[in-house]
């Protein structure tokens, strides 16, 4: 027969390995919806991204934010991202009538 001490050892044993496996799942859990909220915030920035540049190639005042935004970049690796991005002027863009040719 087992000792009062040997009974309450054994019983906050299993209870430490109960909370430690709950805490497990609680972590598990909560990092899989941490993984999931970031992957659909990235999946709205690339989708309104995509929206903004469409947009810029075929409104030269939406064109002249974008510039305007990109120059305001702080980080040089940011900035690098949009060396290739096209800046036309407004000329380019609007044709006699006043409409964008990219319509």
């Amino acid at each position: 027969m087992a000792t009062p001490e040997e009974e309450l050892a054994k019983a906050k044993a299993e209870y430490e390995k109960a909370k430690a496996q709950a805490k497990a799942r609680y972590d598990k859990t909560k990092a899989r919806h941490e993984t999931a909220a970031r992957k659909y915030d990235t999946r709205r920035k690339v989708i309104l991204g995509g929206a903004l540049i469409e947009l810029a190639e075929r409104d030269a005042q939406a064109r002249t934010m974008m510039n305007g935004i990109i120059q305001r970049l702080s980080r040089d690796q940011d900035k690098k991202a949009f060396e290739g991005w096209e800046k036309p002027s407004a000329s380019d863009v609007d044709n006699q009538d006043g409409r964008s040719p990219y319509v």
